[in-house]
């Protein structure tokens, strides 16, 4: 095995493991099992998938809102991506599709040349099947059992610190991160059930729109 494909392995297999607490949320927060795979199908991105069925007890258009926000730094990836990949036909869409945190970040990790290629497909089919046949089993575990009886209504909390713990890397992360935790906590008594985690977000991204826009602020 070559060092980029052991790399897409491990990433893969990492993240894939989150896919089980996704599994477990949806079910929780009312969605059926088809419901809970189809978003992981058609949506995957872990943290729009999170934020969407953490604010699902607000209504739809928080939930969707949530997503949205949390996927607009896909959008980013994909401009860069295509760039570097040069997809043609059907391969764009799948590229796009593919595009996620990791698949971009095991790409740019390698030195330019074919090996970013194989680091973005890689990793992205690796999370992809990993993540669906996870959410499965979470899914499946979670309509067979009572979630709280077990403790399982905190995996999400848990998952979701997970994939934001490797992201904060410098101070201006730290803070941000912070400021968006405070937020969401001074909402929770005044605002309706999965708004806050909207709020959070909508905080987030417009401090790291802030932050970008400063002279040495992205670094």
């Amino acid at each position: 095995m070559t060092p980029v494909a052991r790399t897409a392995f491990s990433v893969a297999v990492a993240t894939s493991l989150y896919g089980i607490s996704f599994g477990v949320l949806a079910v929780a927060a009312g969605l059926s099992v088809v419901q809970a795979q189809l978003l992981s199908l058609l949506m995957f991105t872990g943290g729009s998938q999170f934020a969407f069925v953490a604010a699902l007890g607000g209504g739809g258009w928080a939930a969707v809102s949530a997503a949205s926000l949390m996927g607009v730094r896909n959008a980013f990836y994909g401009a860069q991506m295509n760039a570097e990949l040069r997809p043609r036909g059907w391969r764009r869409a799948l590229a796009a599709h593919l595009t996620i945190d990791e698949s971009v970040a095991v790409s740019m990790a390698q030195p330019a040349g074919p090996d970013r290629a194989k680091g973005f497909w890689l990793t992205g089919w690796g999370v992809f099947i990993g993540w669906n046949l996870l959410t499965l089993a979470g899914a499946l575990l979670t309509s067979r059992i009572d979630p709280a009886a077990w403790g399982l209504d905190g995996a999400a909390v848990a998952a979701f610190v997970g994939l934001l713990w490797p992201r904060l890397k410098n101070r201006e992360a730290w803070s941000i991160a912070g400021l968006a935790a405070l937020a969401a906590m001074l909402a929770t008594p005044l605002a309706p059930v999965g708004t806050p985690i909207l709020v959070a977000a909508l905080v987030a991204a417009l401090l790291g729109w802030r932050w970008a826009r400063v002279p040495g602020g992205a670094r």
